[in-house]
């Protein structure tokens, strides 16, 4: 379908293109962008207008930590139900960790979940590869056969490697392969509590995890990246003291990128307020401190992408005790709105807010075997993944009102009475209107 978006602010992070435009769309791609006082090509005829005015046109989202939930936990999420919820909230491709019942430690899953996600025609579904089989951290998995049916990375999900000659030995084969390893920084022992520890958590009388839970494990991480020159990318960092080892690293040259999820940009420990259970995450909510020195690092770029760490989770696993509540929280519909609120308060642009949705995580996840290389951006001749959204629109996080299967999140207005930013009018999946807001 020929489709036109017009008068639109079309914004391209990738480029710093930043005009009032239209933008029109043909087989899938961009054909043309024009200015004001500029023609569309005389051939193209729109079977199909969008009017943007007074919104922002922009390269869909690109969302770095999504739990999709199938196979194996489909009482809590279904694709149709997750990919809904992506484009919904205006991402338009997604990155699913390995900790699905079975393990995606197989070629055969992998094929199965991308041949089920494309047949719903909405967000594009990149899956990492379970780094060791079963996740067990004793025997790595066949990364060569794992990247040919489809992985963009290996990961342990959250089951930290204790083993560290295993961790050695999966950087090594990586950096021999160019793989990236995807890990989240945590210390097996020391990362068993339920709270960030501090006074809070001393006073609810909740197990704590020390920022040391991650500095250690960073430290390990960034030597064994020194010894075997391997790639690496740090999933959902939540210190002030990690926000300083990732930009060390960065100085001394280390192929390093990192993340931060939009509960821990957002909120502290403070949050869990009487034992909620919708506060219970992973990583676990830090001090006021941390949470100003991540969203200074996301500004400046010591972290490269905001992520919305989707996690659904049924009602069953959230109405239990603090401590036995199931950890995560539905994510996919507010990480656009999240983003452009983190820009408000830190008084960022929102060129740089959806430089870290769209750009920067494409650069994470670097050249893809059969993929355009225009994800991330909006050029003439790209793929046409883009999201409309309005700005002005302010709204409330309604949990019923959500498309996730997952209702929990901590940013519910009668928990936070917070205030959101921009609504989705409408979102492109290769050229095709995955999601229209009526």
């Amino acid at each position: 379908m020929n489709i036109l978006i017009q008068n639109g602010r079309v914004i391209d992070p990738a480029s710093g293109f930043d005009h009032v435009a239209d933008v029109a769309v043909a087989d899938g791609h961009v054909l043309a962008i024009a200015k004001a006082g500029e023609k569309l090509p005389a051939n193209f005829k729109a079977e199909h207008t969008i009017d943007a005015k007074g919104c922002i046109v922009a390269p869909g989202l690109v969302d770095l930590q999504v739990r999709l939930r199938e196979p194996g936990y489909e009482h809590e999420g279904m694709l149709a139900s997750e990919l809904m919820a992506a484009v919904a909230g205006g991402v338009t491709s997604l990155v699913c960790p390995p900790d699905t019942d079975p393990v995606l430690d197989e070629p055969g899953l992998i094929e199965m979940l991308k041949f089920r996600a494309e047949k719903l025609h909405r967000a594009r579904v990149f899956p990492l590869g379970a780094l060791t089989r079963g996740l067990k951290g004793e025997v790595l998995t066949e990364m060569s056969d794992l990247t040919d049916a489809g992985c963009v990375g290996f990961s342990q999900a959250e089951v930290p490697l204790e083993n560290t000659q295993v961790l050695q030995r999966a950087l090594q084969y990586a950096a021999t392969f160019g793989y990236t390893v995807w890990l989240r920084p945590q210390d097996m022992h020391l990362g068993k509590g339920v709270a960030a520890s501090g006074p809070l958590a001393t006073r609810l009388g909740l197990s704590g995890v020390p920022v040391a839970a991650e500095t250690i494990a960073l430290h390990t991480i960034f030597a064994l990246m020194r010894a075997t020159r391997a790639r690496v990318h740090l999933c959902r960092i939540s210190s002030a003291e990690g926000v300083e080892l990732v930009r060390a690293a960065k100085q001394e040259g280390l192929a390093v990128t990192a993340d931060v999820s939009i509960n821990s940009l957002h909120l502290s420990d403070h949050d869990i307020g009487y034992f909620d259970s919708r506060a219970r995450v992973t990583p676990v909510l830090r001090q006021q401190r941390d949470r100003d020195a991540l969203r200074a690092a996301l500004a400046d770029g010591t972290l490269d992408a905001l992520v919305s760490d989707h996690t659904p989770i049924d009602n069953d696993g959230k109405a239990l005790p603090f401590a036995e509540a199931e950890s995560g929280a539905t994510g996919l519909e507010l990480l656009l709105s999240l983003s452009l609120k983190w820009a408000q308060d830190s008084k960022v642009s929102v060129l740089r807010a959806l430089d870290v949705l769209t750009a920067q995580p494409a650069k994470v996840l670097g050249k893809i075997e059969g993929q355009s290389t225009s994800l991330g951006q909006l050029h003439v001749g790209g793929v046409a993944d883009i999201v409309v959204f309005d700005p002005a629109v302010e709204w409330h996080v309604t949990p019923d009102a959500l498309h996730s299967q997952g209702k929990h999140t901590p940013f519910a207005f009668d928990m936070t009475g917070m205030s959101l930013p921009a609504r989705v009018k409408a979102t492109l999946v290769a050229g095709h209107v995955a999601y229209q807001n009526k």
